[in-house]
């Protein structure tokens, strides 16, 4: 039987790109659902993500009154690319969004939780985000270290997005 991944989009840089996780779970047999921050659905082909995972980009929670969606329960999460305000508001609780919902509830029940920042040297120097970084790890939670970018100049390292190693991370995890 397949694991299951919630792949929660953020809108940075390297998002557009996310066919290339969804890719590599499959051939892992991952069954990859993607959920998208509010940002994160404009920086996405909605279209191509859901055909290449076979399911629902979803990026709000459902209406009160209608049938639940249906999608497994999540055996990982990653969270890529993870912008600082992602980061920060996951640390802090806040759950103003469904991704970000979703995400505080699977890392409440234990849920392997894997974050690739993809953030500014300007942010990550900020005590807010640094202490999040903390929370999070302490709370159990996978963050890759990934060398912050210049102000500006994230373009240059989107290429070199690790979307393998955070599914690497999630398959060692859930064995």
């Amino acid at each position: 039987m397949s694991r299951v991944v919630y792949l929660i989009v953020c809108g940075a840089g390297p998002a557009p790109h996310a066919t290339e996780f969804i890719s590599a779970a499959k051939t892992e047999d991952w069954d990859c659902h993607v959920i998208t921050t509010p940002a994160g659905r404009g920086f996405v082909d909605v279209q191509a993500l859901e055909e290449a995972s076979g399911n629902l980009v979803i990026s709000e929670h459902r209406r009160p009154g209608t049938p639940r969606r249906g999608r497994p329960p999540a055996d990982a999460v990653v969270i890529a690319p993870a912008t600082a305000n992602t980061i920060c508001k996951l640390a802090a609780g806040i759950a103003d969004t469904y991704a970000l919902d979703i995400a505080s509830e699977c890392i409440g029940l234990g849920v392997q939780t894997i974050v690739v920042p993809f953030v500014n040297a300007a942010l990550a120097r900020r005590a807010p985000y640094q202490l999040a970084v903390t929370t999070l790890k302490d709370e159990g939670v996978a963050i890759l270290e990934i060398e912050p970018h210049a102000p500006k100049q994230g373009g240059e390292r989107l290429g070199s997005f690790p979307w393998k190693s955070a599914l690497t991370i999630a398959s060692t995890r859930c064995r």
